[in-house]
């Protein structure tokens, strides 16, 4: 086929069919699009769940290869579009000039990012709380689910895609980024500096209590001294669960009139 591949990454704690309606628009949009899972990560939430040390210390580098493997199978440089920690992974990816373009939604801290808000920590403490947690699944209650995802929707709609979607995810991203500006080899850096890499779209959401709107804008930042594209583009609105809520059309439609309006 001659269509652009797209390669979605999901984030922590939402497992790949969560794109499921990114997929099936993409593909209308004349696209060829995927959403593998992370390595561990079983084909559907119901395996997932039971089995949650399947995906317990994986990190992020263990995650990008992952899915530089994926992409090595293409016949084309993919476009990749990653949320939250997928936003890290697609990063990493265009840094390394293995994407012809990549979408960052909300995504979290790169090495670099300084910006500590109160309710990000409180949202990764539910891993970093227990040094433990470094080597093994963690999973979020309902409520926590409801802070960290779905504050900007009704309780009802939260718990709605806590049920359909959650799953146990790894801890040790969580450690990697909290730790990142202090590790020399920090699996959460990635270059910034790459001047001839395709595209970046960054978001920033203004009621993200997970990756709040000073992260996306810091992360925005970090790039300034590449002459390569990178834009940004705000949800006043939006909390964290942008992606799989009732407006993800919205957020989907804003990443496909940014890769037209870039030929992509």
């Amino acid at each position: 086929s001659s269509a652009t591949p797209v390669v979605f990454v999901h984030g922590l704690w939402l497992h790949a069919t969560s794109w499921d309606p990114w997929v099936d628009l993409f593909r209308e949009e004349g696209y060829a699009p995927q959403a593998p899972g992370w390595p561990g990560d079983s084909d559907t939430i119901e395996e997932t769940r039971r089995h949650p040390e399947r995906v317990a210390g994986k990190g992020i580098d263990d995650v990008v290869a992952h899915y530089a493997q994926i992409i090595r199978g293409l016949d084309a440089p993919p476009i990749v579009i990653g949320h939250s920690f997928g936003g890290i992974i697609v990063q990493r990816l265009l840094g390394q000039d293995l994407a012809a373009a990549a979408v960052a939604i909300d995504p979290a801290p790169i090495k670099g990012v300084l910006v500590l808000p109160t309710s990000s920590l409180r949202v990764a403490s539910v891993a970093l709380r227990r040094p433990a947690n470094r080597n093994l699944a963690v999973a979020l209650t309902r409520e926590q689910f409801r802070y960290g995802f779905g504050n900007a929707l009704s309780a009802q709609e939260s718990d709605e895609l806590y049920d359909r979607c959650a799953i146990p995810s790894p801890g040790k991203p969580l450690f990697e980024a909290a730790f990142a500006n202090f590790t020399p080899n920090s699996p959460a850096k990635v270059n910034t500096r790459n001047k001839t890499r395709g595209p970046l779209l960054i978001t920033a959401s203004g009621r993200d209590h997970t990756v709040p709107h000073a992260i996306s804008t810091a992360t925005r930042r970090l790039y300034h001294r590449s002459p390569a594209i990178t834009d940004l583009r705000e949800f006043p609105d939006r909390g964290h669960s942008l992606t799989i809520d009732h407006g993800w059309r919205e957020v989907a439609q804003a990443a496909l009139d940014w890769l037209k309006q870039r030929s992509l």
